[in-house]
């Protein structure tokens, strides 16, 4: 975690050759000097029942944000920079008083106050939290008829191309609407905070910078479809026009132990593989082409109590070593690289057992694992 001019910078995951699957995820490197800028300017299996809209709007944008504007809140703490005093962005859940925003938002706040859109101000205290996804659930105390809960999309229907616009308060300046495209969907970033890849967010054009963080990423429905989260920012300060957020679904998805003030636990099977292609199969002398080759095994993890085995280290720098299982399928779900295998075992809980499909010298043959979980903070 570093910090600069108090932005905090995390690397953005790029791909590399033999990866550890650590909870779901795997240690991966940056690209080229690029990082990734979180939008605030702080120091620092169940799904919650929301509102459902339904039907396009015909109105224009400028109706959808007026609709909408009352479901984003301001966020400040006594960490807050001199920015304009906003520490960032969050969004109202529910009538209870429950505001969903960043992790990185409220991280080493103090003194936390949540400002809605007609001036309202209340303090606020933090429910519950995942570092590991970047997301905080924090409770104030206002009238029920002054909440206004956002309606959650379902993420999985996002497409590359669909419209979206954001409302948050970058700089200080309150509320400010910017709008762009879904640029791409399936995007890796990682946790500032404990390492961990957050996977399938959605990469977009729309306008975000510090204070923009833990607000909505609305739908041209008035939808929630993600919670903007950090931009690439190879220079340091600036928006460059990639900004990203985690899918609304990915919320939702740890919502209810947030709200219960749980804390949320990622999966891990405790493994290092390489993927597999014709060629690095035949180097290795495998038969087996597709999937991902276990080069090391995590003492006492899921992996190695179930007896998966990691290739015989090799003298080589240029080898991966021998004798390696390569995992196919885990949960029933083919993987071919580590991104799909790490996908896989975030599906899961942690505690839970699940099948790993291997082949171990020729030989086809199942293991049950039971994930282990991350130790995030």
């Amino acid at each position: 975690m570093t910090h600069t001019n108090g932005w905090r910078i995390s690397a953005i995951a790029g791909i590399v050759v033999a990866a550890a699957l650590i909870g779901g995820a795997v240690a991966l490197s940056a690209f080229g000097g690029s990082t990734v800028t979180t939008v605030n300017p702080g120091t620092s299996r169940a799904v919650v029942p929301v509102q459902q809209t339904t039907g396009a709007t015909t109105g224009g944008i400028a109706d959808l944000v007026e609709r909408v504007r009352p479901s984003v809140v301001v966020i400040e703490g006594s960490g807050a920079t001199a920015t304009g005093g906003s520490s960032g962005t969050g969004m109202v859940i529910d009538r209870e008083g429950r505001v969903l925003t960043n992790y990185h938002v409220i991280e080493g706040q103090r003194d936390l106050k949540v400002i809605l859109a007609d001036g309202t101000a209340s303090k606020a205290t933090v429910l519950g939290s995942d570092p590991g996804s970047d997301l905080a659930v924090l409770k104030i105390t206002a009238p029920s008829n002054l909440l206004t809960p956002v309606a959650f999309a379902n993420s999985d229907s996002v497409r590359t191309g669909d419209s979206v616009f954001a409302i948050g308060n970058p700089f200080g300046q309150s509320f400010s609407v910017s709008a762009g495209i879904i640029s791409a969907t399936g995007r890796v970033t990682t946790s500032s905070f404990t390492g961990r890849a957050i996977r399938d967010v959605f990469q977009t054009d729309t306008a975000m910078n510090p204070g923009n963080s833990g607000g909505p990423l609305f739908n041209m429905k008035g939808e929630v479809v993600g919670v903007n989260s950090s931009i690439e920012n190879p220079n340091g300060r600036f928006f460059v026009g990639l900004g990203y957020a985690i899918p609304s679904n990915t919320a939702q998805r740890f919502l209810p132990q947030m709200v219960q003030g749980q804390d949320v636990r990622h999966p891990q099977l405790g493994v290092s593989v390489t993927p597999l292609d014709d060629v690095v199969a035949a180097d290795l002398g495998l038969k087996v082409t597709r999937g991902v080759y276990v080069t090391a095994v995590t003492p006492g993890g899921a992996a190695a109590r179930a007896g998966i085995q990691a290739a015989a280290r090799s003298t080589s720098t240029r080898t991966a070593g021998t004798g390696g299982d390569v995992i196919t399928a885990v949960g029933g779900q083919p993987v071919r690289n580590f991104e799909e295998l790490a996908r896989a075992i975030d599906k899961h809980e942690v505690g839970e057992k699940v099948q790993v499909d291997l082949v171990r010298k020729g030989q086809a043959m199942t293991v049950s694992a039971e994930l282990q979980a991350w130790d995030l903070r």
